[in-house]
């Protein structure tokens, strides 16, 4: 079948006003440079690359018009970094990699033109300048591996740490902050938050997730919490729906779990049915005597109490096999001390199904199972300052929350990710 398509008729296109057609012609032209402009391309690409290889990154905003920051100076000289900095406009970063004693790599976009500063390479369309020949030797080679492209929170994260302030960890970095504390932050492993202030307080929203792996979509978002009231009396708070929080973490060795189940009595039953349990756990400050803080922990047991009771009957035993004596001053509370009388703990039933225990003396004041974390399935609140001065904050934290007044961080599990939102009050 042949088809009949007349020719077209040429003659009105060529009655068109020479304006029409040279406003045809701009627009073809100007559209497209418009939407360059408007939408513009990916910035900082390396960071895909970079991202991988870091323990710790975060971005910071550029600000050409003060000092240059300190890494600048240091890695760059003062004359260089003046520069150098005067030329940003948008972001630049730090990170650390997996040996953090190594020290921070400053990173800033610059163009191809820009000459290599010591112990610096480009990384796509980013410098990063090592803290050493060293360490740069050691980033070059592990940047010739190939990686699979960022995926899941890796992604989300990059994206965010392109376009504003941000911070991205893996289990390395939490393991150096930390210190002894970080199994309680299993559920805590790689994590992203979005950073923003207010007034004098610094403000996140963010995920986590337990394992580098993981391919979980983004939970929902966490309301930022307001500031709590600040109180002298409690150094530590943290509450929680569910006792698993910080069982998990004690129960990840076989060692912890063996020393439970032989030394207390906390066999397999017992740690099931606590792991649901509502909880709250405090650090309070002590003026005098052989302790500088005590430890409570108070926890709404499930089940009757007669389990519960013949657990602490088992308990005791122990107790008193290690050469503790037990006493009982009234009040229902039983302590337990050495043959100096100094007092190393005990426990005291507030409610039928309550029961608070404590490391030191017994506790002046209890806290309250009924408050509330609002949606978050747990929340942590410290005075960070107050902990330092009583030499009782992990010496790896960084230095502005080592210095701050009040931190409030809290989580709301979701699908294997963990929502985070918070607040750190700097004076």
């Amino acid at each position: 079948m042949r088809l009949n398509i007349p020719p077209l008729n040429m003659e009105p296109l060529k009655r068109l006003p020479l304006r029409i057609t040279a406003l045809t012609t701009a627009v073809a032209v100007l559209v497209p440079a418009l939407l360059v402009l408007l939408v513009p391309r990916r910035l900082a690409s390396g960071l895909d690359r970079l991202l991988p290889e870091a323990a710790l990154l975060q971005s910071f905003p550029a600000r050409p018009g003060s000092a240059p920051p300190p890494l600048w100076q240091q890695r760059l000289g003062p004359q260089q970094a003046a520069e150098l900095w005067r030329r940003q406009r948008r972001l630049w970063w730090q990170f650390w990699g997996p040996h953090g004693d190594a020290g921070a790599y400053l990173v800033f976009a610059a163009p191809p033109s820009t000459p290599l500063p010591a112990d610096a390479l480009r990384v796509d369309d980013l410098l990063v300048v090592a803290p050493s020949p060293l360490a740069r030797q050691l980033l070059q080679q592990q940047l010739r591996l190939r990686r699979r492209p960022s995926r899941g929170l890796n992604q989300r994260c990059s994206e965010a740490l392109m376009q504003r302030e941000a911070v991205h960890w893996t289990g390395t970095a939490l393991a150096q902050m930390l210190g002894p504390l970080s199994p309680l932050a299993l559920s805590l492993q790689q994590g992203c938050l979005l950073l923003s202030s207010e007034g004098s307080a610094l403000l996140w929203q963010g995920e986590a997730e337990a394992s580098r792996d993981s391919l979980q979509p983004a939970p929902a978002r966490l309301a930022i919490p307001a500031a709590l009231p600040r109180s002298g009396a409690t150094l530590l708070e943290l509450r929680g729906r569910r006792l698993e929080l910080l069982l998990r973490g004690l129960l990840s060795t076989a060692l912890l779990r063996n020393a439970l189940a032989e030394r207390y009595g906390l066999g397999p039953e017992q740690l099931r049915r606590l792991q649901g349990a509502p909880f709250v756990l405090q650090l309070q400050p002590q003026a005098a005597g052989t302790w500088r803080a005590g430890l409570s922990l108070l926890v709404r047991l499930p089940g009757e109490r007669q389990l519960w009771e013949r657990w602490l009957a088992d308990l005791s035993r122990a107790l008193e096999q290690q050469g503790l004596a037990p006493s009982q001053p009234g009040g229902g509370v039983t302590l337990w001390g050495r043959e100096d009388g100094t007092s190393v703990g005990g426990w005291r039933w507030l409610k039928p199904d309550q029961l608070l225990l404590f490391l030191g003396p017994s506790p002046g004041s209890t806290a309250n199972l009924d408050g509330s974390a609002g949606s978050a399935d747990w929340q942590l609140s410290l005075s960070p300052a107050a902990l330092q001065a009583a030499q009782l904050l992990p010496p790896g934290l960084p230095l502005v929350v080592q210095r701050s007044q009040a931190l409030l961080l809290q989580g709301r599990a979701a699908a294997g990710s963990t929502a985070l939102s918070g607040r750190l009050e700097l004076r």
